[in-house]
């Protein structure tokens, strides 16, 4: 059997342009890729977390530290410069892989710089209702 696992995730990153003239994909600055293990021309999923949206597109690496966070082409339409946004690369593994795989989640601040990296998802603790 074949699992699609997250391998990488750029969490709650910040779009800072917005190119609609462009032929499509998403611009992501260079070292977040390389932290995320994300590829340029890797398959990705963009959550918008102000709006809802999802959408899939490919990746084009941008000027490292530079925080480019650019929606580009029709994906443009699906986002506003300021809104934040998860981004999201999936990988197809074998179940042993799939077990052992180590995800990196690159946590960012409100400017694209990475201020941690994770290796698993934390669910945060709601308080029971009484």
């Amino acid at each position: 059997m074949i699992y699609n696992m997250l391998h990488g995730k750029i969490h709650c990153a910040t779009v800072t342009q917005a190119n609609l003239s462009y032929m499509g994909s998403i611009t992501i600055d260079e070292a977040l890729l390389e932290l995320s293990g994300i590829l340029p021309g890797e398959r990705v999923q963009i959550v918008n977390n102000n709006n809802g949206e999802r959408l899939e597109t490919y990746v084009i690496s941008g000027e490292r530290h530079s925080g480019i966070i650019c929606l580009n082409g029709a994906a443009a339409r699906k986002a506003v410069i300021g809104d934040i946004v998860i981004i999201i690369g999936y990988a197809l593994m074998d179940e042993a892989e799939a077990h052992n795989y180590i995800p990196k989640i690159v946590m960012v601040d409100k400017t694209n710089r990475p201020i941690q990296i994770k290796t698993k998802e934390q669910q945060q603790e709601l308080p029971l209702s009484t």
